[in-house]
């Protein structure tokens, strides 16, 4: 029987990968394949290769700080050492929380707790200050539910995902129980007890939803009240001794959980929660020990992602030490691998996309004068940070890897030193030039609080960019991603953030209505679409829409002016980055926790809000990437 080919005017996203979806493979080793996570493969197999090459000595190590790097990678592969210690590196954590006797006795170990990393009923954390970008804020938030967001825990439509997620988790928490020195007798208790604390967590905490309106995270506090409210928690003697002194106030992320926490932390409670903290301690830290125990501990991670095996003990060695040391590794995988020619093309397309929105935002027609004065000033202060950082941030100096420690010791330490250092810089100002990505990361970001975009090096590869595509292809790659980035100044989150990233109101109350019901249509464009068993939310993925649809509108106005600027090969590109073949209990979870649409309808919803697309492909109302002009969104 002849294969039956998808037309690009009813389906750009097939039409362009179902060749390759035919005969990709997700590997066994990962939830998904294709776009983003082929380049990411490619780039863990090349660097692996070096870190192998260094680790037996068949390679030079280039600097200190890949030494540490390399010093870690090595015990994290040394699969005889960890085999041999089984659970031994963990007891002395497990005792520590088991041996709690009461809330007093937590209060003054609470800085240590705090310090350790150890489960709390609360973060504690340092951060910009949203409205003094210049300067740090101490931060509060409450803890993380062990299901992936809190609206498993009360969605009907979620009962049956919920309960087969509580079932694996149960089941993973008796196994891991059983190598503890804990009586048998206890365990179902503790699974029993941590299962209730977390669903009063969950109560209190916000959905994924919620945290993806990030400028509502700014709810500043005096310190005096974030203490009261603690209680029966000494807070006050926390930050006296997390920070040497009391600061003034407190930015509380998330209020409603600071409003409920004596229902959630009291003497009563108190038990529930030394056993959910050390569950989520044996979880969490039994998977830097034995195969045997980081194939128990995470099988709840695999149900969730789909995955069919574990990655390799040898993988999971270069992942930690390359995010443990993300920055220098990113350092050398940029030196090594990522060319000037390249680095100057791509900020010189960065620089013509910033000029282009800019023309764009003076020709709006919604905006007043004043607002897109605002709006100019903003694009004229972004920051482009391409491929690398000139050097290591001081953090690097301080970390260090003990040739005596186990794995779990040797990560542990190293999260240590990275609080300590994260609690000093409460009272310094923000270092501005730090990178939020390193090199070797496929990916790209748009900083609020900074006004910067980070391009790493490793994303700069085809099918988003290379010297060989043409600027058409470039400008449908790599292109629409800067276009995003930079979008991302002025989406529903961004637009509330100056030229300086502090949280300001620079609107007109009439501009922002305007903008207001653009970003509405947006919503709707997207919501209650099917997908994966359950509907798209068009408020959750609303800031990654807005960024596309203003990554693809202002490159589409670059392609205008290209002298030999190729529709066809933009749109074919378009489609082609957003290539994934994922599985379904991952596509399930994205719906939930991540506020970027799925990838396929991010190659088909976009392009029909835009002329260029009907022209080039001669779209009619019989098509279904047709949509009717009164329907079609375009922001900037």
């Amino acid at each position: 029987m002849e294969k039956k080919t998808v037309r690009v005017q009813d389906d750009l996203y097939h039409a362009v990968n179902d060749e390759w979806l035919a005969t990709a493979k997700i590997p066994d080793d990962l939830p998904c394949c294709g776009g983003f996570s082929d380049l990411a493969i490619g780039v863990e197999k090349t660097m692996m290769g070096d870190f192998k090459a260094m680790a037996e000595g068949d390679k030079a190590i280039p600097d200190a700080y890949m030494e540490k790097a390399i010093a870690l990678f090595k015990k994290g592969r040394d699969v005889a050492r960890r085999n041999a210690e089984g659970i031994k590196p963990l007891l002395p954590e497990l005792a520590k929380i088991d041996a709690l006797r009461d809330i007093a006795d937590m209060n003054a170990k609470l800085p240590a707790f705090v310090i350790d990393d150890d489960p709390l009923p609360f973060q504690l954390g340092v951060d910009t200050n949203m409205k003094d970008t210049l300067h740090h804020a101490c931060i509060l938030v409450g803890p993380r539910t062990l299901l992936p967001d809190t609206t498993y825990y009360g969605a009907p439509q979620l009962k049956a995902q919920k309960d087969a997620l509580i079932g694996v988790l149960t089941a993973e928490f008796m196994k891991l129980l059983s190598f503890t020195p804990l009586p048998l007798e206890k365990h179902k208790q503790y699974v029993d007890d941590a299962l209730a604390f977390d669903a009063i967590v969950a109560t209190l905490v916000k959905s994924q939803q919620e945290w993806s309106e990030y400028t509502k995270c700014y709810n500043p506090m005096k310190s005096e009240e974030a203490i009261a409210a603690l209680k029966p928690l000494d807070f006050g003697n926390l930050l006296s001794n997390v920070f040497g002194k009391i600061p003034d106030e407190v930015i509380v992320y998330e209020p409603r959980f600071l409003k409920g926490f004596s229902t959630l932390f009291n003497e009563k409670n108190f038990p529930m929660y030394k056993h959910w903290a050390y569950l989520k301690t044996l979880m969490s830290g039994c998977s830097f020990l034995s195969e045997e125990l980081r194939t128990i501990a995470n099988t709840y991670s695999r149900t969730i992602s789909g995955q069919a095996v574990d990655a390799s003990i040898e993988k999971q060695a270069y992942r930690n030490a390359g995010s443990a040391f993300s920055e220098p590794v990113g350092l050398y995988y940029g030196r090594a691998y990522f060319g000037e020619e390249a680095k100057k093309d791509v900020v010189k397309i960065v620089e013509e996309i910033i000029a282009t929105y800019e023309s764009r935002m003076a020709r709006n027609d919604f905006l007043s004068p004043a607002t897109k004065e605002k709006a100019i000033l903003k694009l004229s202060k972004i920051v482009i940070k391409m491929g690398y950082p000139d050097k290591c941030q001081p953090l690097y100096d301080k970390l260090t890897v003990d040739e005596n420690d186990s794995f779990y010791e040797a990560m542990c330490a190293i999260s240590r030193q990275k609080n300590l250092d994260a609690f000093e810089k409460l009272y310094k100002d923000v270092d501005r030039s730090e990178w939020v990505m390193p090199g070797h990361l496929v990916n790209a970001c748009y900083d609020p609080m900074k006004n910067d975009i980070t391009f790493p090096a490793a994303i700069l590869q085809a099918p988003f960019y290379s010297l060989k595509q043409t600027r058409s292809e470039n400008l449908g790659g790599i292109g629409s991603v800067i276009g995003h980035e930079i979008s991302h100044a002025f989406d529903n989150n961004g637009a509330q953030c100056d030229e300086n990233g502090n949280l300001s109101n620079w609107w007109t109350p009439e501009d922002f209505k305007s903008f207001q019901a653009k970003t509405e249509a947006m919503v709707k464009e997207f919501d209650g679409i099917p997908f994966a068993g359950g509907k798209m939310n068009g408020a959750f993925v609303v800031s990654e829409n807005i960024a596309d649809n203003g990554g693809m509108a202002v490159t589409l106005d670059m392609m205008s002016r290209l002298k030999d600027a190729d529709y066809r090969e933009y749109f074919l590109n378009w489609g082609r980055i957003w290539c994934q073949k994922a599985r379904p209990q991952y596509q399930q979870l994205l719906l939930s926790i991540d506020v970027h649409s799925p990838a396929e309808l991010r190659a088909n919803m976009q392009p029909r809000n835009f002329a260029e697309w009907y022209r080039t492909f001669d779209v009619k109302p019989t098509d279904k990437m047709y949509l009717a002009p009164e329907s079609r969104v375009d922001l900037w």
